[in-house]
């Protein structure tokens, strides 16, 4: 018996329309998410599921995302968005979750159960489809054939705490 020999074809391409509605839906839910955090780039001190979270704790944790999220672009031979707000967000969204959490859990999606899905590790950072085929629900890491692709790989701390201070004082 004879293989059938299979042609791959590309996925299609979404239309813009489509990629805009959903960066849109991405950042009302960072910005939404992103509420929980304090004026000054410190999270606002409250009780979480491992304790007290202090500044300090989020300001280290902030520092290795964004350490963890520049090295990974670059070994994912991705990019930033062109909108570095939504990179700023996301990030700080991932230390949230670190802190938190203990893991570094997505946080451009809804959980029934945080903590069991940061225990079961599939929407970890960098999460399965990241891993498996470059699809980063959250826009933190890009290929160049997405239309919201930047030219940037790397963030720094200030720049995030000074992008996403001023979102937080504009809400």
């Amino acid at each position: 018996a004879s293989r059938r020999s299979r042609t791959v074809t590309p996925p299609r391409r979404r239309k813009k329309g489509i990629l805009f509605v959903r960066m849109a839906w991405t950042w009302a839910l960072l910005l939404a998410a992103a509420t929980a955090f304090a004026p000054g780039g410190g999270v606002a001190r409250r009780t979480t599921a491992r304790g007290a979270a202090s500044e300090g704790d989020f300001d280290k944790a902030l520092a290795a995302m964004t350490a963890f999220s520049n090295r990974y672009v670059k070994l994912s031979d991705t990019k930033y968005c062109a909108e570095r707000s939504v990179t700023s967000v996301v990030i700080r969204g991932l230390a949230e979750h670190k802190i938190t959490l203990g893991a570094p859990l997505c946080p451009c999606r809804f959980y029934e159960d945080k903590q069991a899905e940061a225990k079961d590790g599939y929407w970890n950072c960098p999460c399965v489809p990241m891993r498996e085929r470059k699809e980063c629900h959250c826009m933190l890491f890009l290929t160049d054939d997405n239309d919201f692709v930047g030219d940037s790989t790397d963030i720094s701390v200030d720049e995030i705490n000074a992008l996403t201070d001023e979102h937080l004082a504009a809400t």
